[in-house]
């Protein structure tokens, strides 16, 4: 049986417009103007205080991002599933794996409290060996300790382990860590899925769903 970790945003579920809504609330409530929703997807991935750094540029003094997360974090949690959405065929494809042996788990550098949150809203979280955030280590995403960690809790070797993800991010992470890496070409950043390159990509979640059930 295989250990898969799966990435949250972009991989499972589609929160763009909560966050691009929050964090053009934290760039209005900070006196800047509202951005564009794709520059703001582009800003997504290495967690929220980079996500907030990047919202108001690396000039902003470090006192002022610090107010500005807090913000942020308070409005996210507020707001975080009122058009957030699981992509198509994530809920059947998760059961499917469970129903036969495979470990799951996710590991994302969005925080661990607003992502349980988002797990048990969508009835997922049950399934999921752990749920792992940005803040459950001392780094995150692309260093390995979060896929070391749930492979020692799993006892899982590495060819048996597969992060799956939706950016670059996630690729590197896997790499870092030996494993197996699955880029999903239907998030984010799909773009930047060819650096490093996966071993395996997939346009829907189902292909990585049977691929899996295929090699058992």
């Amino acid at each position: 049986m295989s250990l898969l970790i799966f990435d949250l945003d972009g991989t499972l579920i589609d929160s763009r417009l909560d966050l691009a809504n929050a964090v053009n609330a934290t760039r209005l409530q900070t006196g800047r103007d509202a951005v564009d929703h794709d520059l703001i997807y582009s800003w997504v991935g290495n967690g929220a205080p980079v996500l907030i750094r990047r919202a108001l540029g690396e000039a902003a003094p470090q006192q002022e991002v610090d107010a500005a997360l807090e913000f942020f974090l308070n409005w996210y949690r507020a707001h975080c599933v009122e058009h957030t959405v699981l992509y198509p065929g994530v809920t059947e494809s998760l059961v499917s794996l469970h129903e036969a042996g495979h470990t799951l788990a996710v590991l994302t550098n969005k925080p661990v409290r607003i992502s349980n949150f988002i797990m048990e809203h969508f009835g997922l979280a049950e399934m999921m060996l752990k749920v792992y955030g940005g803040n459950s280590f001392a780094q995150k995403k692309p260093h390995p300790v979060g896929i070391e960690t749930l492979r020692a809790e799993a006892s899982a070797s590495p060819e048996d382990t597969w992060m799956i993800g939706d950016s670059s991010v996630d690729i590197k992470t896997a790499r870092a860590a030996g494993v197996l890496a699955c880029g999903v070409t239907y998030g984010f950043q799909p773009e930047t899925l060819s650096d490093p390159t996966p071993d395996l990509l997939c346009h829907q979640i189902e292909e990585f769903a049977d691929h899996i059930l295929r090699l058992r």
